[in-house]
């Protein structure tokens, strides 16, 4: 069976309702760009249709038995994938998927990991986050910074995309489960010498997110974790 050209990974928890507007839009787009592509829905433990809804769409489906987080979900869909390029994107096209050719440009410039960024002149946002959840994301960014990916203005931006061997590398090294996986990821791409890019995109926050504040907190620990893992070595 031939590859993809890219495969789109969505992880996707109790989203019967917003998911096959999703997909629907993803397909028409990709439909009409050329080149072959899939949808990969990975569903994390939903108590919905979710499952059912996705298949409906057409996209192929990943099955959780119980909810493991989101990063265990894109890690999942991330080496299931069989496309030479892969797209991470969430169930509520924050950022919509017309996007993707300006990820798509830096990597044809040779970049092995595009980071779609709401932080960088040039991004537009839309819809807002709340005022508390904007601090948090800009305090928690300058830990990222400080403790493990320097230059990378935005790694919570749910849009990246991966080369296939980038993938590969980087997803079956990574362990982080939870919010803060996205830092993980790219900490282990420069690690392993990845090039990475930033771009400006689009964004608008969905007031269904379910990214909570507590959520939020807890995620300052894990930086803290990253830099033990690779310590301990558990990243070879």
């Amino acid at each position: 069976m031939n590859e993809p050209a890219l495969s789109v990974v969505v992880p996707a928890l109790n989203e019967e309702e917003r998911l096959p507007r999703t997909l629907e839009r993803i397909a028409s787009y990709l439909g009409g760009r050329g080149g072959g592509y899939e949808v990969l829905v990975v569903d994390d433990g939903s108590r919905d249709r979710t499952a059912e809804r996705a298949a409906a769409a057409g996209a192929a489906v990943l099955r959780n038995e119980a909810n493991r987080g989101k990063g265990f979900a894109v890690r999942r869909g991330m080496l299931a994938a069989r496309g030479a390029r892969r797209l991470m994107t969430d169930a509520d096209l924050s950022t919509p998927i017309e996007e993707l050719e300006r990820l798509c440009a830096l990597m044809d410039d040779g970049h092995d990991v595009v980071v779609g960024s709401r932080a960088l002149p040039g991004a537009r946002i839309e819809v807002r986050q709340p005022w508390y959840r904007e601090n948090t994301g800009r305090l928690f960014n300058l830990f990222v910074r400080a403790l493990a990916v320097p230059g990378v203005k935005d790694t919570q931006c749910g849009f990246k995309l991966f080369s296939a061997a980038a993938a590969r590398d980087v997803f079956s090294a990574a362990r982080l489960d939870g919010f803060s996986f996205d830092v993980e990821a790219l900490y282990l791409a420069r690690r392993k010498g990845y090039r990475i890019a930033e771009v400006p995109v689009v964004w608008r926050n969905d007031a269904a997110s379910r990214v909570s504040l507590v959520r939020g907190f807890l995620a300052f620990p894990d930086l803290v974790r990253i830099r033990t893992n690779d310590w301990l070595g558990r990243y070879h």
